[in-house]
């Protein structure tokens, strides 16, 4: 064979690949895609009303805004030193 035949059956057998992997990947989404809208419409989510903040929630703000502060003051001495 010659270099000018193989390297035409070459991107052949290359485009055939890569259109194989194309064609697997776009049926793949569009059945993914199906697959979803069919358990949407089967299977609702309940929606659940808004909870009201509980004690441990504020108190958890409460601790990430101290946690804040005692991080403020760190990195504010550590680039005083430096």
């Amino acid at each position: 064979m010659q270099d000018s035949q193989l390297l035409v059956e070459g991107v052949a057998l290359m485009g055939l690949g890569m259109g194989v992997v194309f064609v697997f990947l776009t049926v793949l989404v569009m059945v993914t895609t199906l697959m979803s809208k069919i358990i949407g419409r089967f299977f609702p989510e309940s929606v659940a009303p808004p909870a009201q903040q509980s004690a441990q929630e504020v108190t958890a703000v409460a601790d990430d805004d101290d946690l804040m502060v005692v991080i403020s003051t760190a990195v504010h001495r550590y680039r005083q030193r430096r």
